[in-house]
């Protein structure tokens, strides 16, 4: 397909600029997908603004979804007009990672939205292997989700709570809540979530939870502990607050397990004592990266697609605002200077 396509593109750090450009060509092993929907991600908020992408120009965006526009030669099981959702991690498949089926851990992979052109234009080009057919009744934005929702399961996967057990999740933000949903999915019946805006926590109740805390106005720690006889068994960081990576560990009881899943804004401080009391109350702590699509057990994007589809994941709710793509610098200036509210901010194609 040639032409010329809208897209907001990344010249160096807070120069995003709105302009058209060449349709992208594809290879015989990839397609080009009309992009319907893309969310901004809080890394592509410090893309943008703070620290920018692995070069420049690019197009950043890794939260879409759309239909295929086009298809290579040695394309099959696809076609055009099929509607997809496209995950933005493209690993080598060759490295000793890829061959255990640990896409996240490629030494040598590209990434939508980063490394290559991504989901903030009309049309994206993607490996062939990269793109998930939608369910029939799932719409665009919700198929936007689709790599966060992937990415909060491939977290809560990372380990196992009973059903009779606790989690505590900080951060009530998209993420939050989505994990929150995966808790909830599991069976487990204690569902704490704590954040320090107020319109977040009302979310949360909205969908249902009712064990919010307001981090601001009170001890989350304190609570989790008193109402819990001692601490959570399960406690997520989903925030990416220095501070609440800490609370996060104080939060837990004894044997307890903790998952650091935020994007850090600081480094983080342990004092003596803390460091302590996770030696005695031999807390086990684990780390968590993006999500996995290799075929099999593994895969966290079919179960993704398949519990949105059956309505027991909800993310059009978490959606307070929608831009077209001329106003990509208006969307980033809302959320940077932080002018109102806002949960998940996206891009919606015509």
């Amino acid at each position: 397909m040639k032409g010329k396509m809208k897209a907001a593109v990344l010249y160096k750090v807070k120069d995003l600029r709105v302009e058209e450009v060449e349709i992208p060509s594809i290879s015989d092993e990839e397609v080009l997908v009309r992009v319907r929907a893309c969310g901004i991600c809080s890394s592509d908020l410090g893309r943008v603004m703070v620290y920018g992408t692995y070069r420049f120009p690019l197009i950043p965006g890794h939260e879409f979804s759309g239909e295929i526009a086009e298809t290579g030669k040695k394309v099959r099981g696809f076609q055009a007009g099929e509607r997809v959702a496209v995950v933005p991690l493209i690993p080598c498949r060759s490295c000793e990672f890829c061959q255990l089926g640990e896409y996240a851990q490629c030494i040598s992979y590209d990434y939508l939205g980063s490394r290559s052109n991504g989901g903030f234009a009309e049309y994206v080009r993607v490996p062939a292997r990269n793109v998930i057919s939608l369910p029939e009744n799932l719409d665009f934005e919700s198929g936007a989700f689709t790599e966060p929702v992937s990415v909060a399961l491939h977290g809560i996967r990372r380990t196992e709570v009973d059903s009779d057990g606790s989690i505590v999740i900080f951060g009530a933000g998209p993420i939050g809540i989505i994990i929150a949903q995966w808790a909830r999915i599991l069976g487990i019946k204690r569902i704490f979530i704590v954040d320090i805006l107020k319109q977040k926590l009302e979310v949360a109740r909205g969908y249902g939870f009712e064990d919010c805390i307001n981090g601001a106005e009170s001890d989350p720690v304190n609570i989790v502990k008193q109402k819990t006889g001692g601490g959570a068994d399960l406690s997520i960081e989903a925030s990416g607050s220095p501070k609440s990576f800490v609370q996060c560990v104080e939060a837990t009881r004894n044997f307890g397990k903790v998952i650091f899943l935020g994007n850090v804004s600081g480094d983080v401080t342990f004092s003596q004592a803390q460091i302590s009391s996770i030696l005695r109350k031999q807390v086990t702590i684990y780390g968590t990266w993006n999500s996995n699509f290799s075929p099999g057990p593994k895969d966290d994007w079919q179960p993704s697609l398949y519990f949105m589809n059956m309505g027991l994941i909800k993310v059009i709710p978490l959606i307070t605002h929608r831009f077209n793509i001329e106003q990509a610098k208006e969307a980033f200036e809302l959320m940077w200077n932080k002018k109102e509210f806002f949960n998940k901010v996206m891009f919606i194609f015509d």
